[in-house]
């Protein structure tokens, strides 16, 4: 199996940072999670052993946890966050999940085929190997399994490439308060501005062409601490990558011998979902009769 690549390594160390002080052990909400795993639906779940590549904090897997109605889910990630995701699961009473500190790439070598479904949100575009990534994902499930995935896209992020990014590379190498509170605060500022902006005139047809339109519109139905903590996770890391449509497109052409029924779906204008389903017939789940 291969060992974790070192600028993986720090990529983890790094979210532990922001997860270990973010302001809610669960800054998600179900709506987000439900409209990051579509067109996989609460049904898919259920009574499937299900893994998580890159579980952070575990503020996805509670809900995983909680569709997938007993059966077993697993949360694979290389930082520490794993046991501040299983103090929040065990602190909901979701025993049918498991954090499990780990590589995912190496991760899936050593369980093979063995999950009904397998996703990744957020994740990849902060690997070194994105479509490595994307394979570890696919290799995890068994005949039948699904695959979902949800990246940065290259398309919709001229704002974050040009203007973000510039700050990330500097603001990363900074101790995580001078981040947090000297960067990322302030940048905070103009960014909830804008959002709310955005959402009060989301029914302005003119305001469709403004640059990250959707992706503000979302984000502004949300609360300041939010803001604050979407800004910080997008400095606090020391690699990210805006990935173009055409290199999913190779990804799921690369992988066609294992992968049916494949799909790419835009999210808010500025990132992909995609993924598919392995080849071969999905055994009946433990929730049917």
């Amino acid at each position: 199996m291969p060992d974790p690549i070192p600028a993986d390594a720090a990529t983890a160390a790094a979210f532990d940072a922001s997860w270990e002080h973010c302001y809610t052990p669960a800054p998600y909400t179900r709506e987000q999670y439900l409209d990051w795993i579509a067109p996989l639906t609460p049904a898919d779940l259920a009574g499937r052993s299900i893994c998580e590549l890159g579980c952070g904090h575990g503020g996805l897997l509670r809900f995983t946890a909680e569709y997938a109605a007993g059966a077993p889910v697993t949360g694979v990630d290389l930082g520490a966050s794993v046991e501040a995701a299983r103090a929040h699961l065990h602190a909901a009473g979701l025993r049918n999940a498991t954090p499990v500190r780990a590589d995912l790439i190496a991760f899936s070598h050593a369980h093979a085929g063995r999950f009904d479904v397998a996703y990744s949100i957020g994740v990849l575009h902060h690997m070194q190997d994105p479509e490595a990534g994307f394979r570890a994902a696919l290799r995890a499930v068994r005949p039948g399994g699904r695959v979902h995935c949800w990246v940065y896209g290259y398309e919709g992020n001229a704002v974050v490439r040009w203007l973000v990014e510039p700050v990330r590379r500097f603001a990363c190498r900074l101790p995580w308060r001078v981040n947090k509170y000297g960067v990322a605060l302030p940048l905070t500022v103009p960014f909830f501005v804008a959002a709310k902006t955005m959402h009060a005139l989301r029914d302005w047809p003119a305001t469709d062409r403004l640059p990250m339109a959707g992706y503000l519109r979302y984000i502004g139905t949300r609360e300041f601490a939010f803001h604050h903590h979407a800004a910080f996770d997008q400095l606090v890391t020391p690699q990210t990558r805006f990935i173009r449509r055409s290199e999913i497109e190779a990804w799921l052409a690369a992988a066609s011998d294992e992968l049916e029924a494949p799909y790419i779906l835009p999210r808010n204008g500025n990132s992909w979902k995609f993924g598919g389903q392995r080849r071969g017939a999905m055994p009946p789940s433990s929730g049917s009769p």
